[in-house]
């Protein structure tokens, strides 16, 4: 193969690290607090990576019992950031004996060094440090990273799995072959071009990839706000529309009339709650209401605040009487499990109007007023009930 200058090509890639970086830090000020902590142990992870390259490239000038035991531990510490990243973006446990593994490999590398053993030697024993590390970061993004992040996950996930397969190839082909190179910047060994350039993935490529799964996260964050009533956390009134219209469209065309029904909540004298315990007894009051209805919610049905003290809720159901059966549950749920407030528990009571879909219905608006016209005749019929669109 033709000969490569090894030393050149360190240098650009540990040029490329600096500079994906550098991108890190001008972006980290505006992800999110919970991300940020991952950022700044992948742009240490990425500046030890870049001095351990660089000082892989001036060995011949130093004993190696001093550069190659510091130059493989900064490429470790390098290696257990870029893990510790991971767990933490994924908000997993990060213990400290995670450092373990590039302690132990630093004092391998350090023994075989001062031995004066050969490369092989020092492959060896380094590569499992290294293994671990991709290994175990891969193996966190697969299991608690598909809630945060897409693409760029699996592009990480790849970056990981590919580098550390590399490692695990490279151990067993310096093990068995009868020729290898003695150092990392024999020019003519393909594989030391290979370890250059597959090794330089993970702080260059893979920091792009981490940059946009964060990037993921926050967008994820925002539709999540933008979805999500900020008092209870259920459904705000503009997803429960969105979803309520996607319902209505799919029973229309799978011809299912009377598969689908609206239930609207409303907290029964929710103004003398406001007036007795203030405004902060009336929030406890509307977050309590909502864990009720959301624990007791079953099945493909969904809830969600419409606003004020009044809740949606989304019922896939076989008959008009099912609609009721369930609407029911929840009222009962209500009434069973009083609202936390001061000393003692305040019993909390809703009334609820159901609208089941009709075949003259032309939208999820008019299911939707039957069922407040039905909330009406709740109300006026002594409230804490349920009351079906049809009998309102």
């Amino acid at each position: 193969m033709a000969r490569v200058d090894l030393k050149s090509l360190i240098a650009v890639t540990v040029l490329f690290m600096l500079l994906n970086g550098g991108v890190l830090g001008l972006v980290h000020k505006s992800l999110t607090a919970d991300v940020q902590p991952a950022a700044r142990d992948w742009r240490i992870a990425t500046l030890l990576s870049a001095a351990g390259s660089l000082l892989i490239t001036v060995q011949y000038a130093y004993p190696p019992w001093f550069i190659l035991p510091l130059a493989n531990g900064l490429l470790f510490a390098g290696a257990a950031l870029f893990w510790r990243a991971v767990q933490r973006f994924c908000a997993r446990p990060h213990p400290a004996f995670m450092a373990l593994p590039a302690v132990l490999g630093v004092a391998a590398v350090a023994w075989v060094s001062v031995s004066r053993e050969t490369h092989v030697a020092r492959v060896l024993v380094s590569s499992p440090v290294w293994a671990i590390y991709v290994f175990a970061a891969a193996w966190t993004l697969i299991r608690h990273g598909a809630p945060v992040a897409r693409i760029s996950r699996l592009v990480l996930i790849a970056i990981f799995l590919i580098v550390g397969l590399f490692i695990v190839v490279r151990a067993v082909h310096f093990s068995v072959a009868p020729q290898v190179p003695d150092s990392l910047l024999v020019a003519d060994a393909a594989v030391n071009v290979a370890a250059i350039v597959l090794l330089s993935t993970l702080p260059v490529i893979g920091t792009t990839a981490f940059i946009l799964m964060c990037s993921e996260r926050l967008r994820q964050q925002w539709e999540h706000a933008a979805a999500t009533d900020d008092l209870t956390g259920l459904p705000n009134r503009r997803s429960i529309t969105a979803t309520g219209n996607a319902h209505f469209n799919a029973a229309r065309r799978a011809g299912q009339v009377g598969t689908f029904a609206v239930a609207v909540i409303d907290i029964d004298r929710f103004k003398s709650i406001n007036d007795r315990f203030g405004h902060e007894g009336g929030d406890i009051a509307l977050k309590h209401v909502a864990r009720v209805l959301d624990t007791h919610c079953r099945g493909p049905s969904l809830v969600g605040r419409q606003g004020g003290e009044e809740f949606v809720a989304l019922l896939d159901i076989a008959n008009a009487e099912e609609a009721r059966i369930a609407a029911e549950r929840l009222r009962q749920a209500i009434e069973s499990l009083p609202a936390p407030l001061a000393d003692t528990p305040l019993p909390v009571t809703a009334s609820i109007g159901v609208g089941v879909m009709a075949g003259s219905d032309a939208d999820y608006d008019a299911v939707l007023q039957r069922a407040d016209r039905a909330l009406y005749a709740a109300k006026q019929g002594g409230r804490n009930r349920v009351v079906l669109g049809r009998d309102a």
